[in-house]
C-alpha cells in the first residue's frame, strides 16, 4: 500500500490555507489520506484536525542558515522511520527533497524551481518563469502537469460541532446579529485605522446589520483593540484578543459576517465558509483570486502587477496612510450591497 506525504513549508496561517485544495486533489488522486509536515506558525494541527483526507500532521520549524543541516537529518529521520512512497514538495526548498532522496523514496513529486529538480524523480517541473505566479497558482500548474485533477481552487476548512461545544465561552446573545473585526496584522502597512472600525460598527448598528461587534487581534496587538473600545461609549464591543486559535473559529462561525484587513485570521473566515470583506489598499487581488473573499478596495486602486516581477505585489506603495482611501462608508455600501 501506497503511504503518502505532503511537505509545505511557508509558515504563515494563511499561506497553507490557500493549498488545501491542492493538497486534498493528491489525497484524492492516490485515494487515500496523506500525512501533512509544516510549520508550528500554520496551526496545522488544531484547524485540519477534521479534514477527512489528512491523516496525520507532522510539525518541522524548516530553519534556515546555520540549521540548514539539522533540519535535513531531521527530515530524513521523519521520512526514514515512516517508510512513504511518494513525497510530494509543493513548494521550491532544496532539503525536503534532499532529505527524501537520502532516505530513499522512491517517488519525489516537487516544483523543480532551481536546483531542486536534480533530486525530484517526476521529470516535468515548474519553469523559472513561473515564480511570478502566486503560490496557488503554482501548485494548481503543479498539479495540471502531474496529471492530478483540483476539484474545486477553494480552501475549505471544516471544524467538527462537537469540539467547538466543548469550548467554555459565553455565548453573547444579540438581537439582530454578531459581526467580527479583524483589526490587526503582523504588516502595519495593511492596518485600517481604528476610527474606521469604530465607525462602520455605529453605521451597521443603526442600520440593524450588527449589534455586537468581535474585535479579533493577536495578544500583542491588543492596543488596536483598546483604542477602538475607547472610541464609543457603546456597549456592543467584545476583546478578543486573548482567545486561542479554536476560540477565534468558534468566533467566526458564530459571526455574520468578518470584515478584516488581509491577514490570516480573514483568510481563515473565508476558509471557514463566512462570508468575509477584505480590506486591501496594498496587496495584489491576484492572491485572493481563488478564495470567496469580497475585497473593498480605495478608489484609486490600480494592481501594479509587473510579469517581468517574480515577487507579487513588489511596486505597491506599502504604507499604512493608503489604508485611510477605504472609507468606512465604501465599506458599508459593499456590505449593504452584497448582504442584503
Amino acid at each position: 500500500m501506497n503511504k503518502i506525504c505532503v511537505v509545505y513549508t511557508h509558515g504563515k496561517l494563511g499561506d497553507l490555507i490557500w493549498q488545501l485544495p491542492y493538497i486534498k486533489a493528491i489525497s484524492d488522486f492516490h485515494n487515500q489520506k496523506i500525512i501533512l509536515i509544516a510549520r508550528p506558525t500554520t496551526h496545522a494541527k488544531i484547524l485540519y484536525k477534521d479534514l477527512n483526507y489528512i491523516d496525520e500532521i507532522i510539525y518541522n520549524t524548516f530553519k534556515k542558515k546555520i540549521y540548514y543541516i539539522i533540519e535535513l537529518i531531521k527530515l530524513w529521520i521523519i521520512f526514514k522511520s515512516k517508510k512513504f512512497t511518494h513525497v510530494y514538495l509543493l513548494d521550491k526548498v532544496n532539503r525536503t527533497a534532499i532529505a527524501a532522496k537520502l532516505a530513499g523514496i522512491k517517488n519525489i513529486i516537487g516544483v523543480g524551481i532551481g536546483n531542486q529538480k536534480k533530486w525530484l524523480t517526476n521529470k516535468i517541473f515548474l519553469s523559472e518563469d513561473d515564480q511570478k505566479l502566486t503560490y496557488s497558482e503554482q501548485s494548481q500548474k503543479f498539479c495540471r502537469i502531474n496529471n492530478i485533477k483540483v476539484d474545486s481552487f477553494y480552501p475549505e476548512i471544516i471544524i467538527k460541532k462537537e469540539r467547538l461545544n466543548s469550548l467554555n465561552m459565553n455565548p453573547y446573545k444579540s438581537k439582530y446579529f454578531k459581526v467580527a473585526f479583524c483589526v490587526d496584522s503582523a504588516e502595519e502597512y495593511k492596518i485600517w485605522p481604528e476610527e474606521y472600525f469604530s465607525i462602520l460598527a455605529k453605521m451597521l448598528y443603526e442600520n440593524n446589520l450588527g449589534d455586537l461587534f468581535f474585535l479579533i487581534s493577536h495578544p500583542k496587538n491588543k492596543s488596536y483593540v483598546d483604542k477602538i473600545i475607547s472610541l464609543t461609549d457603546r456597549n456592543y464591543f467584545v476583546d478578543c484578543s486573548n482567545i486561542n486559535l479554536l476560540e477565534m473559529c468558534k468566533v467566526i462561525l458564530d459571526s455574520k459576517f468578518l470584515v478584516g484587513n488581509n491577514t490570516g485570521p480573514t483568510n481563515l473566515a473565508a476558509a471557514l465558509n463566512v462570508k468575509c470583506y477584505n480590506l486591501i489598499s496594498s496587496t495584489s487581488l491576484k492572491e485572493n483570486k481563488f478564495s470567496k473573499i469580497i475585497p473593498v478596495l480605495p478608489d484609486d486602486y490600480i494592481d501594479p502587477i509587473n510579469k517581468t516581477i517574480k515577487k507579487v505585489g513588489d511596486t505597491f506603495v506599502k504604507s499604512r496612510e493608503e489604508m485611510k482611501k477605504i472609507t468606512p462608508q465604501k465599506v458599508f455600501a459593499k456590505i449593504s450591497e452584497t448582504l442584503r
